[in-house]
């Protein structure tokens, strides 16, 4: 089974920046997209970034463009999530997810992102 865990939250000030690590394991991610969601309490799950385990497409949420970077080791089977200029509304539930093409099926556990302000 695909397996994605999720690290590097924590608490952070306005402006500061944090960087979140998700490995897979499981399989093999040629094909796969790899992705970042998040969910607020009280608020649907949206997506924030994605990309492609082979080549350079990446997909950002408006909201997050210019602040956030996706990125990946394919050798560490590992896809971080680079923010910078946090800003308190960026606190939520941070989800890593995965799958073929553009369908996410897998999902980490989650990590806790809070920016102060």
């Amino acid at each position: 089974q695909v397996r994605l865990v999720e690290s590097g939250g924590g608490l952070v000030q306005a402006g500061g920046s944090l960087r979140l690590s998700c490995v897979g394991s499981g399989r093999t991610f040629t094909g796969y997209i790899m992705g970042w969601f998040r969910q607020a309490p009280g608020k649907e799950r949206e997506f924030v970034a994605a990309i492609m385990w082979t080549g350079d497409s990446t997909y950002n949420a408006g909201s997050v463009k210019g602040r956030f970077t996706i990125s990946r080791d394919n050798a560490k089977n590992t896809v971080y999530l680079q923010m910078n200029n946090l800003k308190p509304e960026d606190t939520a539930v941070y989800y890593c997810a995965a799958g073929p093409h553009t369908t996410f099926d897998s999902w980490g556990q989650g990590t806790q992102v809070t920016v102060s302000s």
